[in-house]
């Protein structure tokens, strides 16, 4: 075709659109849901602001738009700290290659322990770690335990008089891996969350762990995925969620 014959395409030039086509993806997969999109949003309008400013002669207006752009780096890393950090620790779980995932029969037994303490009034916040490593909480603040992910295990780790049932239990890989483990608290504005549950929101805000919180109070079950909260769920619910999460 005129004007083609000179455009040579090759290996690297395949590479090159593959590579960025995969960061393109991996930067909407992380941005989906999540307040990040609607800030960028409203940064793509000011943006568009800006040039109409220009274009019209609203000096003010541009200078204006000028000095916040420069400032831009800044802001993005203010506005998007928690989000920057989730997704470089999810680059660096190697999230294309590794998924960690909790069995069916794994599910159901986290289901009835859950099911069963709500019915008793007794308080558990129980996390089970996906693609991101938890390694270092666990070393840090838990107890280590390894053990067979069991119905009677959970429940007897958060009965009331047990030494670990203030902290959180750590699912990985289908096992047990560490009880009593303190985790971040999320900051909850204009909402009265207990301790559990501002720490299952803490844990996914920072991470891609799935959180399930039983309040004592009310014998609720939640679950929190990506710092956000999922209430009043049954036992049909919660296995729906579960299922769709992990």
């Amino acid at each position: 075709m005129p004007g083609f014959e000179h455009i040579i395409f090759n290996w690297r030039d395949a590479l090159d659109i593959a590579l960025v086509a995969l960061l393109i993806y991996q930067v909407i997969q992380l941005l989906r849901g999540s307040r990040a999109l609607a800030v960028l949003t409203g940064l793509g309008l000011l943006t568009v602001l800006y040039f109409v400013s220009r274009q019209l002669g609203l000096y003010t207006m541009s200078w204006l738009l000028q000095y916040i752009f420069s400032s831009i780096f800044i802001l993005i890393v203010v506005i998007f700290q928690a989000d920057i950090r989730q997704a470089l620790g999810e680059m660096g779980a190697n999230r294309l290659f590794r998924r960690n995932e909790l069995k069916k029969s794994g599910i159901e037994e986290v289901i009835e322990a859950c099911v069963e303490m709500a019915r008793l009034r007794v308080g558990a916040l129980i996390v089970v770690e996906r693609s991101m490593c938890l390694g270092d909480m666990i070393k840090r603040e838990g107890v280590r335990l390894d053990a067979r992910l069991s119905r009677q295990l959970l429940m007897n780790i958060f009965y009331p008089k047990a030494p670990l049932h203030d902290g959180a239990v750590v699912i990985s890989s289908g096992r047990i891996m560490a009880a009593g483990c303190i985790l971040p608290l999320a900051v909850a504005r204009g909402q009265n969350f207990g301790t559990r549950h501002r720490a299952a929101l803490g844990i996914t805000n920072e991470s891609d762990a799935v959180a399930i919180v039983v309040s004592e109070e009310r014998g609720e079950i939640s679950v929190a995925v990506k710092g956000e909260l999922v209430r009043s769920l049954d036992a049909a619910r919660l296995k729906q969620v579960l299922n769709e999460v992990l």
